[in-house]
C-alpha cells in the first residue's frame, strides 16, 4: 500500500510563496497524481492535476497563474509551487494518486495526511 507524506506548508503572509511536497513510498510514475485541499468548514476542493509523466498539467481557476504543479518521478515527488499567496488559499493541502494506472482520474486510490497552509492578511 502505497504511503503519502505532504510537508512544506506554514503560516505565511499574503503574496508570500510555499512549495508543497509529498513524497511518495513507491513507484508512483504510472498514476495521474492531484493536490486538493480543504479550507476550514469547507469541503474538499480540487487544486490541480500532472499527468503521469509530467507533460500534461491543469490547475483550478482560482490558483491558476499563481499555482504550479510538477513531479519527479526518479525521486517519488510531487511538488506544488504556490505563489502569490491570498487568505482564501488558507487550507490543509492533500496529494492523491488515482486509483488505476493511466491519464485518465477514476476515483482517488491514496492520499496523504496532507500538510496545513495558512496565510494571514
Amino acid at each position: 500500500e502505497v504511503q503519502l507524506v505532504e510537508s512544506g506548508g506554514a503560516l505565511v503572509q499574503s503574496g508570500r510563496s510555499l512549495t508543497l511536497s509529498c513524497r511518495a513510498s513507491e513507484d508512483t510514475s504510472g498514476y495521474l497524481m492531484t493536490w486538493v485541499r480543504q479550507a476550514p468548514g469547507k469541503g474538499l476542493e480540487w487544486v490541480s492535476a500532472v499527468d503521469p509523466v509530467g507533460r500534461t498539467k491543469a490547475h483550478a481557476d482560482s490558483v491558476k497563474g499563481r499555482f504550479t504543479i510538477s513531479r519527479d518521478n526518479a525521486k517519488n515527488m510531487l511538488y506544488l509551487q504556490m505563489n502569490n499567496l491570498k487568505p482564501e488559499d488558507t487550507a490543509v493541502y492533500y496529494c492523491a494518486r488515482s486509483r488505476f494506472a493511466g491519464s485518465i482520474w477514476v476515483g482517488y486510490g491514496y492520499w496523504g495526511q496532507g500538510t496545513q497552509v495558512a496565510v494571514s492578511t
